[in-house]
């Protein structure tokens, strides 16, 4: 005869009706001591992130420097190509030979300037939507939170607040109790 030790739960959830409910709930649980915890709500709630304290992204500064590598980018482009010559013959760059155009210098603000302005925003636009899919763990193509049918209203009318088990402060019956006396009007239990 095997023994089968009973497998824990993912987490819990909570699940509230209106967007006071949840918010009240979460500055609770964030002032609990509880780290890894979420609100899934069905559209923006107005204030949910401070209520849950949830820090300022890095992704600003990332998206600085992506632009700043584009305008850096177009800069040394626009040069190097203003000042190469390429020898047909022997197929060699030559560096160095500036090719005037109508007697403008090789480095000349107004002409840059379309050239600046698309690879910056290119290469921000770009940083942007790949650190946010890194940062946000992305593409995750099964959560346990999606396994569950009680919560498949999250879509629709429904919020919930969902305490993982992989949490310092996480203890079956009394996180459960502590989730019950939120006054939810259920708490789901989670299966990985």
């Amino acid at each position: 005869m095997s023994h089968q030790t009973p497998e824990r739960a993912w987490g819990y959830a909570a699940e509230f009706t209106t967007p006071a409910a949840i918010t009240a709930a979460a500055k609770k649980v964030a002032g609990a001591g509880y780290r890894w915890w979420d609100c899934h709500t069905p559209f923006p709630v107005h204030g949910l992130d401070t209520a849950m304290g949830v820090k300022p992204t890095i992704l600003p500064i990332i998206v600085f420097f992506g632009g700043l590598t584009g305008t850096m980018l177009a800069i040394f482009l626009q040069v190097f190509t203003n000042s190469l010559q390429v020898d047909l013959w022997a197929i060699v760059p030559v560096i160095g030979y500036q090719f005037e155009v109508s007697g403008k210098p090789l480095i000349s603000g107004p002409a840059f300037i379309p050239v600046l302005f698309e690879l910056t925003v290119l290469l921000s636009a770009l940083t942007t939507v790949g650190a946010m899919l890194l940062l946000n763990g992305l593409p995750m193509f099964y959560h346990p939170v999606l396994k569950s049918p009680k919560l498949a209203r999250i879509t629709d009318d429904r919020f919930f607040l969902v305490i993982e088990s992989r949490d310092p402060e996480f203890a079956d019956e009394k996180t459960r109790a502590f989730l019950e006396s939120l006054d939810p009007v259920s708490v789901v239990e989670l299966e990985s």
